[in-house]
């Protein structure tokens, strides 16, 4: 079996997780980490001993690796995993994959050209519950889809280079292209810096799919309790997925409304409407930790020459709608549209 080297840059919040993925499945070989924070990397050592670890990345290009992982900051996102790239690497890199959209058509661009996986750590997409959540859509179950609504809300953590809607959205807005296999056509957002000038920490972000299904999507910094939450309405059921609790991620209603027939003389007594309200179902759902299926898909994807489901392609796509909302939050447009 084809073994891929695999090099991680940035050992902070999130570059542990992946690092001990990598390090346990059988298809990689975690041979080096990188970052610039000397107590990180001793960590780093202290855990993985055999491997190599640098406090400038660019020393990893001469260590024979097949892959990186870029986990640093977002706004260093563009310019690493571009040298990456340069030196005929595969990447998976963090979420948001750039800042702006300029900058991740040309990673793509670059990635195709030299015919290496270029893919984006959107968790959420290789999420079990989220999977078993678009079945349930595609399979009509729910019925004609009505609305969804999303909600990400915490208390903190503040960053000084970003802003919540870059920080949270992307998990949300990757999980409502997936569930819907479709691209908004419209972009409208508000915002307020509660804490800090001209730092938004409250979000509230509206997209309009085709089809006229509207999806809605608050993000907060600045919030007492810790939801992670995605509810989807249809005509016929109701679903809603809460990646908190630890078992009974997804919850189907069998709850709805009929509306009653065109009434003709205005009268009360005809506009009467039918409410439902049956059973609630609890899938039974197993679970793998999604970071595990994300890293793992990377490897397959490198060794089978297989497009990725995040694509950076689909990194783009949640970097534009970022954009646009970002745009409408601080312009104070009500609506923009997109251009794909």
């Amino acid at each position: 079996m084809k073994i891929v080297k695999v090099g991680i840059i940035g050992y902070g919040y999130w570059g542990p997780n992946l690092t001990r993925n990598f390090y346990e499945l059988s298809s990689a070989e975690l041979v080096a980490v990188a970052d610039l924070n000397t107590d990180r990397l001793k960590q780093a050592l202290s855990r993985y001993p055999h491997v190599t670890v640098k406090s400038d990345y660019h020393e990893l290009f001469e260590l024979g690796l097949d892959a990186v992982v870029v986990a640093t900051p977002p706004a260093t996102h563009f310019r690493i995993a571009k040298e990456c790239l340069e030196h005929d690497l595969h990447v998976l890199v963090e979420k948001p994959i750039t800042l702006n959209s300029e900058d991740a058509a040309k990673l793509v661009d670059l990635a195709d050209a030299k015919g290496l996986t270029l893919m984006v750590g959107h968790t959420f997409e290789y999420n079990s519950a989220v999977h078993a959540l678009k079945n349930y859509i595609d399979s009509g179950e729910l019925g004609e889809i009505y609305y969804l609504d999303a909600a990400r809300l915490n208390l903190g953590l503040f960053q000084r280079d970003s802003n919540v809607l870059w920080d949270l959205a992307p998990h949300d807005i990757s999980i409502l292209l997936y569930l819907l296999g479709k691209k908004p056509i419209s972009v409208s957002a508000q915002g307020t810096p509660c804490v800090f000038s001209g730092i938004y920490d409250v979000a509230y972000l509206n997209m309009i799919f085709p089809g006229n299904i509207p999806a809605y999507v608050h993000v907060s910094w600045l919030d007492p309790c810790k939801v992670r939450r995605i509810t989807v309405v249809g005509s016929k059921k109701m679903a809603v997925y809460n990646d908190i609790e630890s078992e009974q991620k997804i919850k189907i209603y069998d709850k709805g409304v009929d509306a009653p027939p065109p009434y003709t003389n205005g009268g009360f007594g005809e506009f009467q409407c039918n409410y439902h309200s049956g059973d609630i179902t609890i899938p039974n759902i197993r679970f793998v930790e999604p970071l595990r299926q994300e890293c793992q898909h990377f490897l397959e994807c490198i060794l089978e020459n297989k497009k990725p489901i995040s694509s950076g392609q689909d990194g783009l796509e949640v970097v534009k709608i970022l954009e646009t909302a970002q745009r409408s939050m601080t312009n104070g447009q009500t609506q923009e549209v997109l251009t794909w």
